[in-house]
């Protein structure tokens, strides 16, 4: 049954449908009145009035999306705040563009910066009556529809409604509802959002805002978005300092990227280039005399597209992405698209240094390499045996062989056939970078599986910000990161056994027997001895300071310092000053047997020099986005994780790798280094297998470490010197070091070691060998070294 309030309000609608139903048969009457009996002109003019109020109506429910109709448009917000995708650039420390990331590579620029000729050519072919409308222009609208009545196609869009197109693709990124569905309605109503947009930017921007956002938002084809972009691209000039038949050229390439591209179509260029100089001229921005002179100019193109990796410093970038990639999903940012500028802690001059050095001393190891093998295979096993089908395991992670066994699924004739059939590959060269070739991809992977890989990195100790960083040596052809990789870092790991033994009480001038001995240790879940070798395979049976052992890199005696205070306090100590990568606690780990990166290990060596404080490698500084304000500042800290005792000694035994008598760092005094008032200490490493050569150097502001190696474990130098990182990794550093010192502007790196700032409780200046029963052979003193050292070099 039906309630009293229900009947009540079915009574009220039911009155108001009657009375909205006499409202509308009243209107319409009113309307018909409008045309009985009235003179043509009158009826004209109730028609063309219909039309426009009709017409504003369809607009408004256009813009609100009516009933969901006609879709989603741009918002008030959007316009006021438009989204455009921004290159972020990626800035020195020394004030350097050294690249960007992008999706759509733009640089947007201030209409001061763009040249009144770049806008004189602009409105006079895209929008001549730009000024004088207010985003739509009719009489360009009814000369279209006269002219495609007589069969002429032609656009009458404006530069504002381009600029809709182009910053808010509405024919793109917005649906046109219900209606859209309908053939020939979905074109119409695009049509009419960009109308909307278009007069509602003419409401809030002003004529040079438009031009502006017009100019920065523009594809101009070659990946070149925006016209400081163009500009650099096809003519490496800018928007200031562009001329005529350059900017006629570029906006000609407007109408179509790819048919009028002066590269790829240089006379459809040239006649639409003339066209722009005509409709210039037409419109009084050049005189007819000046006209015909310009056309008469050749296109002169200075092409360079710009791509994400160009630039410098490559490896560094790629990590510099990585670094950032949790920081942006956590704070909502794109870094290919928000325009950021990011303030790295890289000098351009040191990377230039790093880049040269690692190339220049590669050529070296490289040539060595080959001489060394001649036409055996380099892949071999701890017994130097070949490893079998090395290359074929290779090829089944390629790329090529997963096509090809999608391709030929249970075929293995075939899938080999075509893995062995030449065809057209670049392929790395030292000279040329990359170079053209015709081998097939199994000859290929053996090519490029010969080769040498490097990776350095350079670090001041008291900020731990990153000055050059070197990953490889070619980008291009290997875009592992071995900065980044983890691999055993011999010898160089022995800081940390001799740092945890001055941490448990021993000092440099303590004294241990290189003698042969064995170590109770677990393999493969059994106890059996372990006999840790000297890298020649001797025991000499001297008594030796660890100071002289740490600089000349006994095995013998920093397994013994190992295992004195123990693997796990080894760990912990090379933990606590930066290493990060897990370690495994066994006696072999005092060698170096466990993988570092890199990266990590010049860190930890910047704790000794930084007076026993470590810290997170810097890479950015600061982070400005699109607006110029800070978003990212570094707030890296600084904690004591060695008592300053301790990191003055290992300072010093750092040192004695070049002033003790066979130190293993003596080779650096071949190198024009010592002229510049600065010291010098270092450590060198190297493998079981003598496939990984290690050294890192310090000085007293800059600390530096190179690896060299096989890309693989199993590729590597036989025994002996070839392979040492004295040989092959310590030159880089000291190329380096060279040309760092060489700079005027980077003198603050030339320094001393600072005298101790407490009292040293540990004796230092011992000598080098003690034999108690015969003190006339004692060796030369360290300390006395040094002072012949320092009258050789004022001399």
């Amino acid at each position: 049954m039906i309630n009293i309030d229900t009947k009540k309000w079915v009574s009220l609608g039911m009155s108001v449908f009657h009375k909205a139903t006499t409202v509308c048969q009243k209107s319409i009457r009113w309307y018909k009145s409008l045309y009985l009996n009235k003179p043509w002109y009158k009826r004209a003019l109730v028609s063309v009035t219909t039309f426009i109020i009709v017409f504003l109506i369809y607009l408004v429910m256009v813009d609100v999306n009516f009933l969901w109709l006609f879709g989603k448009s741009p918002s008030l917000s959007s316009i006021h705040n438009p989204n455009q995708p921004i290159a972020s650039e990626i800035y020195s420390a020394d004030g350097k563009l050294i690249g960007k990331y992008f999706r759509e590579n733009r640089s947007p620029v201030d209409y001061e910066e763009i040249s009144p000729i770049l806008v004189k050519t602009l409105i006079s072919t895209e929008d001549e009556r730009f000024y004088q409308h207010f985003g739509i222009d009719f009489q360009g609208v009814f000369a279209a529809i006269k002219d495609m009545a007589r069969g002429e196609a032609r656009g009458a869009s404006t530069i504002t409604q381009q600029l809709v197109k182009n910053m808010f693709k509405v024919r793109s990124q917005y649906s046109t509802g219900l209606l859209g569905y309908i053939p020939g309605l979905k074109l119409l109503i695009m049509k009419s959002k960009e109308w909307i947009t278009a007069v509602k930017i003419e409401m809030f921007y002003s004529k040079q805002e438009i031009l502006t956002m017009y100019l920065n938002t523009v594809d101009f084809g070659s990946n070149a978005y925006g016209i400081k972009t163009a500009c650099k691209t096809y003519f490496h000039t800018t928007p200031q300092k562009i001329t005529y038949e350059q900017a006629a050229t570029l906006v000609g390439l407007l109408k179509a990227t790819t048919t009028y591209n002066p590269r790829l179509h240089p006379e459809n260029s040239m006649k639409r280039r003339n066209v722009v100089l005509e409709n210039l001229m037409k419109h009084h921005g050049i005189t007819r005399t000046e006209c015909d002179s310009l056309k008469q100019i050749p296109i002169h193109l200075n092409y360079n597209v710009e791509s994400n990796y160009d630039g410098e410093a490559l490896y560094f970038r790629e990590a510099i992405a990585d670094y950032l990639k949790p920081w942006c999903e956590e704070n909502d940012i794109d870094l290919y698209a928000d325009g950021l500028r990011i303030y790295t802690t890289i000098d351009s001059r040191m990377q230039q240094y790093a880049e040269s050095a690692a190339n220049r001393q590669m050529r070296v190891v490289q040539r060595n390499f080959n001489n060394h093998w001649g036409n055996q295979a380099p892949w071999r096993d701890r017994n130097h045996q070949e490893i079998p089908h090395f290359i074929e395991d290779l090829a089944k992670r390629t790329i090529a062989y997963k096509i090809l066994t999608e391709k030929y699924p249970d075929q293995p004739d075939s899938v080999d056939y075509y893995l062995n059939l030449p065809h057209r590959l670049k392929v790395f060269d030292y000279d040329l970078g990359t170079r053209d070739t015709t081998i097939s991809t199994m000859d290929s992977i053996r090519y490029m599986e010969r080769f040498m890989h490097c990776s350095f990195v350079a670090m001041e100790p008291q900020t731990g910000q990153v000055k050059a960083w070197v990953g490889d040596i070619n980008f291009g052809s290997w875009k592992y990161d071995k900065v980044l990789s983890k691999r055993q870092p011999g010898s160089t790991f022995k800081l940390f056994v001799y740092a945890a033994g001055m941490n448990d009480g021993m000092s440099p001038c303590d004294y241990c027997i290189d003698q042969q001995q064995a170590w109770d240790v677990i393999e493969d879940n059994k106890p059996a001895k372990w006999i840790p070798r000297n890298a020649n395979g001797d025991y000499t049976g001297d008594t030796l300071s660890l100071k002289a052992a740490f600089a000349r890199s006994v095995n013998t005696i920093a397994v013994q310092v190992g295992q004195e205070v123990g693997a796990h306090k080894v760990a912990e100590t090379a933990r606590a000053m930066g290493i990060k990568t897990p370690l495994e606690e066994t006696p072999s780990l005092s060698l170096g047997a466990s993988d570092v990166s890199l990266l990590e290990l010049v860190n930890a060596y910047t704790t000794v020099i930084n007076e026993g404080k470590t810290h997170d490698p810097v890479l950015i500084t600061r982070i400005e986005d699109s607006n110029g304000h800070v978003i990212y500042e570094d707030k890296t800290t600084q904690k004591q994780v060695l008592p300053y005792e301790t990191a003055f000694l290992m300072t010093e035994m750092l040192k004695a790798g070049l002033t003790e008598p066979l130190g293993t760092s003596q080779a650096l005094w071949g190198y024009d280094l010592f002229r510049y008032n600065t010291e010098f200490g270092g450590k060198t490493g190297t493998s079981s297998n003598h496939s990984d050569a290690w050294f890192v150097g310090v000085t007293p502001k800059l600390v530096g470490g190179a690896w060299v190696g096989g890309e693989h474990r199993s590729i590597h130098f036989r025994t002996g010197e070839l392979g040492q990182g004295s040989r092959t990794a310590l030159p880089i550093f000291a190329y380096f070091m060279e040309q760092v010192l060489k700079d005027k502007g980077l003198k603050q790196y030339q320094t001393r070691f600072p005298q101790a700032k407490e009292k040293i409780n540990k004796e230092y200046g011992c000598r080098t060998i003690y034999h108690p029963r015969d003190t006339d052979s004692i060796a030369i003193d360290s300390i006395a070294l040094e002072e012949v050292i320092e009258k050789v070099m004022e001399e």
